[in-house]
């Protein structure tokens, strides 16, 4: 037989049983697309949880002077702005540093009821340093710093509920005993739920102002955003390092970052990833063991056929190549609907998921699925093939 004579066959043989090899289809379908979507949701996923981590503040190192609560603070050893200039230019893998001072608690009256707020004094790198989104008007400029300028930045949560009904900008604001001109309001990108300095009702001045009022120059959080992640934990190391020349040795400082969490992270992601493939791959394996047993039945039902056909000349590589062509027809129009039906799904939802969210298939998963949902048919198919190739002529026809 000529090869296209083969496929010929092979076709014709299938699709005289068209609801079998549908069902025995529907197997592999749903293998491929599960490997084809579970990589693509791992994959999301994780972008999405390091997006969340990195959103609080992009390769950031910040430190603080940890204080024994058996000792006395030594006023010495507290973080100063030196210090932060210090890092800043003596430090080449940093490109922006950022101070906050001891926060405050403080109270707003509105409507005759007080609101406690936080109050605290930030340099002009912490927009920078921890990724905060202005909604309207403007962050702390080095003139503020300068002038000792008696203007704020309030969350938006604060906003909503000190001018309800109108712009905050250029308003004044009573905090305490001191009154504020409102220059902006602003919100974490990616929400800390009140464990970093910035709370729900929050009040953000120049580090110089909070520094004049009064008369503390201590850093509360010393900050420093590294050029390239590789380079965290460097900057980490010499961060540290620094503060420690600088003062007595018998200070303690705490100098951490983001990565930690970021491996954690990743290694959610990665265990997740190989969960689900397990189980995408434990599907084709099902779908593959139909195919055999689909296939074994159907060279039971064929005896005389290929009886017949060996008979009159077909050799054995012939026989063969038909059931390992049907086998490889299954699993290759199975695996190819599978892939379509997982590119089509996140389109379909797309429009469901929060606007920031992509979810981009990865081509390497699309190829990885169909190779081994076609490979997968092949080697569940060749066992049947090899039986129906070595069956005798004489047996095939006597058989009833």
């Amino acid at each position: 037989m000529l090869p296209h004579e083969t496929w010929r066959v092979a076709v014709e043989a299938l699709w005289s049983n068209k609801l079998r090899a549908i069902l025995t289809t529907l197997g592999v379908i749903i293998g491929s697309a599960c490997i084809v979507l579970v990589v693509t949701v791992a994959l999301t996923g994780r972008r999405y949880v390091i997006g969340l981590i990195e959103g609080v503040g992009a390769n950031l190192v910040y430190a603080n002077y940890e204080v024994n609560p058996q000792q006395a603070v030594v006023r010495s050893d507290e973080i100063t702005l030196a210090d932060m200039e210090a890092v800043k230019n003596t430090l080449p893998n940093v490109v922006t540093v950022a101070a906050t001072s001891k926060p405050l608690l403080r109270n707003v009256v509105i409507g005759g009821t007080e609101h406690a707020v936080t109050l605290f004094g930030a340099t002009d790198g912490f927009q920078v340093v921890r990724n905060l989104l202005i909604l309207r008007g403007r962050f702390l400029d080095p003139i503020d710093q300068q002038t000792h300028s008696k203007v704020c930045l309030i969350t938006d949560e604060l906003a909503s509920l000190v001018f309800p009904n109108e712009d905050p900008i250029g308003n004044s604001l009573r905090v305490g005993q001191i009154s504020f001109t409102v220059v902006g309001v602003f919100r974490e990108r990616v929400g800390t739920f009140g464990l970093s300095e910035v709370q729900r009702y929050t009040v953000v001045v120049p580090f110089s102002l909070m520094q004049y009022f009064t008369g503390d120059d201590a850093v509360e959080i010393l900050y420093a955003q590294a050029d390239a992640p590789e380079d965290v934990a460097l900057v980490t190391t010499q961060v540290g390092d620094l503060l420690r020349n600088r003062h007595s040795r018998t200070a303690t400082y705490v100098v951490q970052n983001l990565s930690e969490i970021l491996n954690v992270a990743r290694k959610i992601g990665t265990a997740l990833t190989v969960v689900l493939l397990v189980i995408g791959f434990i599907a084709l394996m099902v779908s593959g063991i139909g195919i055999m047993n689909i296939m074994l039945v159907t060279v039971t039902e064929r005896t005389r056929e290929i009886g017949i056909r060996k008979a009159i000349g077909a050799r054995r590589q012939e026989i063969l190549l038909q059931f390992l062509i049907e086998a490889l027809l299954i699993s290759g129009i199975g695996s190819l609907l599978g892939v379509l039906i997982a590119l089509a799904i996140p389109v379909i939802v797309r429009p469901f998921l929060p606007g920031n969210l992509r979810v981009p298939v990865p081509w390497l998963s699309v190829v990885v699925a169909f190779v081994v949902a076609c490979s997968t048919g092949l080697f569940f198919g060749y066992l049947p093939a090899d039986k129906a190739a070595r069956l005798q002529p004489t047996e095939s026809l006597r058989y009833e």
